[in-house]
């Protein structure tokens, strides 16, 4: 595909991500709250969740997304849900020191789909990309190739804009050292994946 039209379609999303959204605020509050455990995860999850969208767009199954929307519908409240218990469970946590421990592997499968679903349920994903791709390429003549290299773009600058959020976000998180300060950052944290949580329903 023309170089030219890759750039066009890696600057749109690219400045999409760097305006934070639900996923980026979830992580962000959770790497304040936890650290950067379990953080590979939660952006895999949502880069596939980010690819899954632009498929649907760049294969022209729009249709067939709106036939499941119900389903769409359940996987946004189902994240909202998690997100929602993980706030109440930071609120609610005491005060523990920064060192904290690895994620296990169910801690990271139900980031994972985390990631998933706060993407999946944000329908402004699917809008950009229907409203994007038939700018860059003609999606009737869209070769293996050409699909190719949109979904690395979008892999690599989805993974690469949380990357950049979560490292910026657990220097921040060394800041907070005493009893008090993590308190309040667990609550601050739980605060914010609420609203995350709220906003993911409302939209």
């Amino acid at each position: 595909m023309d170089h030219s039209r890759l750039l066009v379609f890696a600057a749109a999303y690219l400045a999409v991500l760097v305006l934070p959204g639900p996923g980026v605020t979830a992580l962000v509050a959770r790497v304040l709250a936890r650290g950067t455990h379990g953080v590979p995860a939660f952006v895999a999850g949502f880069v596939v969740g980010a690819l899954i969208w632009f498929t649907v767009a760049a294969t022209g199954l729009a249709v067939l997304a709106t036939s499941f929307a119900t389903v769409f519908v359940a996987i946004r409240y189902a994240g909202a849900a998690y997100l929602l218990y993980l706030a109440w469970k930071l609120w609610t946590a005491p005060a523990r020191p920064l060192a904290a421990p690895q994620a296990s592997p169910e801690d990271r499968g139900r980031l994972f789909l985390t990631g998933v679903a706060i993407n999946l349920g944000n329908p402004k994903v699917i809008v950009f990309f229907l409203a994007l791709l038939p700018t860059v390429v003609d999606l009737g003549s869209l070769s293996w190739l050409g699909f190719v290299e949109l979904a690395l773009i979008v892999a690599a600058i989805a993974s690469s804009v949380l990357g950049a959020y979560a490292v910026a976000a657990a220097r921040a998180r060394r800041l907070f050292t005493s009893a008090r300060a993590v308190r309040m950052v667990n609550r601050g944290s739980g605060a914010v994946m609420a609203a995350a949580a709220v906003t993911i329903v409302a939209r």
